[in-house]
């Protein structure tokens, strides 16, 4: 891989897990408020099921891109490693164009329902539905983008070490 190509992805990669787990950690903020005021406050405002809820989805979808980078998802690569290696190479490329594709289909189709939602307020906070929906048009671009840049290369797999 080019050097600037693995520095974009580094630093594209940490952007996206800092924020993604920024957004995890104040989720769990969330739930815990709304625990505590259920439970031993007597009552919960309405409006930390629906921030978690949301908060959730947004940090799910901005780490997507750089934990397909990693090989940080799960999928299966035994086709991978059965063909030969020319085949294999027309897989990845396959493989590549397929999620490239897809990740921009979702980008441009979930922009289109984040934007036709916005006379819709949401219930518990009150705001426009569009806010919380740009997370899913934000996560497919961003796995748009850090598939654009890791290119059609094979994918990495974790191995599990067995000792």
């Amino acid at each position: 891989m080019s050097s600037l190509r693995s520095r974009v992805l580094s630093i594209s990669r940490w952007v996206s897990l800092t924020i993604a787990g920024s957004m995890l950690f104040i989720d769990l903020a969330v739930i815990l408020y709304g625990v505590f005021m259920r439970y031993l406050a007597g009552g919960a405002p309405i409006w930390t099921d629906e921030l978690a809820r949301y908060l959730i989805i947004g940090s799910v979808l901005l780490a997507a891109g750089a934990v397909w980078v990693e090989g940080g998802h799960m999928r299966v690569a035994l086709i991978e490693r059965l063909l030969p290696p020319a085949l294999c190479r027309l897989l990845n490329v396959y493989q590549w164009l397929l999620t490239l594709g897809l990740a921009i289909a979702g980008t441009v189709i979930s922009y289109k329902y984040a934007l036709s939602v916005s006379m819709f307020t949401s219930s518990g906070l009150g705001i426009s539905r569009t806010i919380p929906m740009m997370s899913l048009p934000v996560g497919f671009a961003l796995l748009s983008w850090h598939a654009l840049w890791y290119g059609p290369a094979p994918l990495r797999t974790l191995v599990e070490d067995t000792a």
